[in-house]
């Protein structure tokens, strides 16, 4: 077994939250600085800086997976992370048919870029991606389950859009097998409080700068049966292991 450093929730410079130094070089190349070895980008309902950032990731040795940060109807975080490329653009494509449009106002939300392989803007978002959409906690799971990806909520121990401050109790009923918390000295508190013995939970950074991001020292460690020379081996083998939980 191989232990990998990770971090499951990072945001670009897409999302409108994000800092324009949160490029995909960027955020790849502090993942190899900061020992970390596997990373998800995770903007704002939104994928298109996936193909950018695995281009970078690959250059750097870090294994890269494509997913979203979900909105869902409630307003509620969901991390949603995807084995391949392909299905992460395909599930984009599918949440911008669930999408509530409204203008982005770039001097109050700021710009939500799209990057190339050698962080070129080549696009932005104009509408901002931060609202709600029309997709339910609940029909989440399957939704992303339908494009071959994995959904949990995010962030469960801070106020804004975590479940437990919009629901008042953690969502048992949904079949949530996996959740994420911020904050690790928050773990015990929030398994003995909301009954997450069953629960596994995951600790990642939903850095929006490059100094938020985990490094390999804050002990988020997976253990993989696999060397990290093939990325896509290493994604097979962590979504088997995720899917196992």
């Amino acid at each position: 077994m191989r232990r990998y450093y990770y971090d499951f929730h990072v945001h670009s410079c897409l999302s409108p939250c994000g800092d324009a130094d949160n490029t995909p070089n960027n955020l790849a190349g502090m993942a190899f600085l900061n020992g970390v070895r596997i990373m998800a980008l995770t903007d704002h309902n939104s994928s298109r800086n996936c193909p950018a950032f695995f281009a970078a990731a690959k250059r750097y040795g870090v294994v890269p997976v494509a997913g979203m940060e979900l909105t869902t109807a409630e307003d509620i975080h969901a991390v949603c992370l995807f084995e391949t490329l392909e299905d992460a653009l395909a599930f984009n494509d599918e949440i911008d048919t669930r999408r509530i449009r409204v203008k982005n106002r770039e001097d109050i939300f700021g710009e939500q870029l799209i990057l190339d392989d050698q962080d070129n803007v080549i696009g932005r978002e104009e509408d901002l991606l931060i609202n709600a959409t029309t997709v339910s906690l609940e029909e989440a799971p399957q939704l992303v389950e339908n494009y071959g990806g994995i959904c949990y909520p995010a962030h469960i121990d801070r106020p804004a859009n975590g479940a437990i401050e919009i629901l008042g109790d953690f969502p048992h009923y949904v079949g949530f097998h996996i959740a994420e918390l911020h904050d690790r000295d928050n773990r015990d508190e929030y398994v003995r409080r909301y009954g997450l013995e069953g629960i596994r939970l995951l600790f990642s950074s939903d850095a929006h700068y490059l100094d938020q991001l985990r490094d390999g020292t804050e002990n988020d460690w997976i253990e993989l049966d696999c060397g990290p020379g093939d990325e896509e081996l290493v994604r097979k083998k962590l979504f088997e292991d995720l899917r196992a939980s």
